[in-house]
């Protein structure tokens, strides 16, 4: 029997305080709550799951080289804030050969203006945001149909 393909869900900074942070905005669900309904969808789709969070670029840009190492379907990845900031994710995601699906719980050109340029859209497989953790469900959905 071969192993179900992986696939890797990674999470930036501050998205470990989901449910309590700022819940008008990000909901209500927590980072476990999300990360149940993932590993259930999981199951349903016959793919195995690496899900992590962390507040530190460098934690991402291992887990994405990581990702590659292990050759993963592909990386589901939130990266919160760093979207918009940081060049080192950006050429992280662009250097590895595992298609990235970039997630956002909310629609980041409905918010700020500093929220509307993204430094991942552009080297990443496509983009999914807006519908909360719907949003996740369906990265998942297209990263295991990919």
């Amino acid at each position: 029997m071969s192993t179900p393909p992986l696939i890797f869900v990674l999470n930036g900074p501050n998205l470990n305080l989901l449910g309590t942070r700022e819940p008008a905005v990000y909901g209500s669900d927590t980072l476990d709550d999300i990360a149940a309904a993932l590993t259930a969808r999981a199951t349903e789709l016959g793919v195995r799951l690496e899900i992590r969070q962390s507040n530190h670029v460098g934690h991402l840009i291992d887990w994405l080289h990581e990702a590659h190492a292990q050759r993963a379907k592909a990386v589901v990845f939130n990266p919160g804030g760093y979207t918009h900031s940081s060049v080192a994710l950006r050429d992280a995601v662009a250097a590895i050969a595992v298609p990235v699906i970039e997630v956002h719980l909310t629609n980041p050109q409905a918010r700020e203006s500093f929220r509307s340029r993204s430094m991942i859209a552009p080297v990443s497989r496509g983009s999914i945001a807006g519908f909360g953790a719907l949003s996740y469900l369906l990265a998942l959905d297209a990263a295991a149909r990919l």
